[in-house]
């Protein structure tokens, strides 16, 4: 549906039929009680608060836990893939059109850092993590890997820094513990190697995409297509297979105050594991809820994001 209405604005451009197009870089994202079911595809912890992103521009807060959310004031309408805050007040977004945004008040109001134009790659920022409020990366499609360590007023290319020599996209960046991870397409998984500075590939029994890589400081998981979850707890050194007795994408992944790693699928699985990933219990749910991101909240529950909105789901 998207190529088609992409295929018909490009047929009335080229007859002059559109007028007064607005670049979405351009445009703020529209205010609209309707945001809050529409697709959502980032979470992301401020403090006490939860911050989603999504289509549009969109990005929604609530400080109850999911059962009020409040619109953001965005400057741009590109979709938002991906959100992380590594303290209470500060966070960026990314997304398509090579945009990275940036808060400092815990995701009431954002400010453009980055986009595709002039000079500037425009293809899709697929996720993005913060050691402090200071370093940070980005990653998206063919490989783009940017790097910050002024708080995201400037941002450079480390493409150069990882073993990535056919630029495949990458999806996740996570820390487990002390290391820093890269997951993405075709099996490959980095590793930064702190004393080379360098994302060092990581040998895995498994060649498809990944979609994500979570843990705690025991164990690394990282999940990709048809229900492939992989376990390390010797650093990634070696690899075992974890069964989830599904076939379809893993495409979420988090953990929760307790410990907790939380798995969410394409079709809407949900799973849990309480022994630092050796095993993933499947969580009933009353109907299936297709995941984009999925993250541990308070009271015993977790929050997935998806094409309808947010589900608040409790655990057992």
């Amino acid at each position: 549906m998207a190529l088609a209405a992409g295929t018909a604005l490009a047929g009335m451009a080229a007859t002059g039929a559109v007028q007064g197009w607005t670049d979405v870089l351009d445009t703020p994202a529209l205010k609209s009680p309707l945001a809050q079911r529409g697709l959502l595809t980032g979470l992301a912890r401020a403090g006490d608060r939860i911050v989603a992103v999504g289509q549009r521009g969109h990005v929604l807060w609530t400080d109850n836990a999911g059962q009020e959310w409040r619109q953001a004031e965005v400057p741009v309408s590109s979709d938002l893939v991906a959100v992380h805050f590594p303290s209470t007040s500060q966070g960026w977004a990314v997304g398509h059109d090579g945009v990275i945004l940036h808060t400092a008040d815990a995701g009431k109001t954002w400010q453009r850092q980055r986009d595709g134009r002039p000079d500037n790659a425009d293809v899709p920022l697929l996720d993005v993590w913060f050691r402090d409020e200071h370093s940070g990366y980005a990653v998206g499609a063919f490989g783009t890997l940017l790097e910050t360590r002024d708080g995201g007023a400037t941002w450079q290319s480390a493409q150069a820094s990882a073993d990535n020599p056919k630029k495949m996209h990458l999806y996740a960046v996570r820390a487990v513990g002390d290391d820093v991870w890269i997951a993405g397409e075709q099996g490959l998984l980095l590793k930064l190697d702190r004393a080379s500075g360098r994302f060092v590939a990581v040998p895995l029994p498994y060649q498809g995409t990944l979609f994500g890589v979570t843990g705690t400081a025991q164990a690394v998981v990282v999940h990709g297509l048809r229900g492939n979850v992989l376990r390390s707890t010797d650093g990634g050194a070696s690899w075992q297979a974890v069964p989830t007795n599904v076939q379809v994408g893993i495409t979420a992944s988090a953990t929760d105050a307790n410990g907790r790693i939380l798995l969410a699928s394409q079709a809407g699985h949900l799973f849990v594991s309480s022994d630092h990933g050796a095993v993933f219990a499947p969580i009933p749910l009353e109907r299936p809820f297709p995941a984009a991101a999925v993250l541990g909240a308070a009271s015993g529950r977790v929050l997935v994001a998806g094409p309808r909105g947010v589900l608040a789901q409790p655990l057992p």
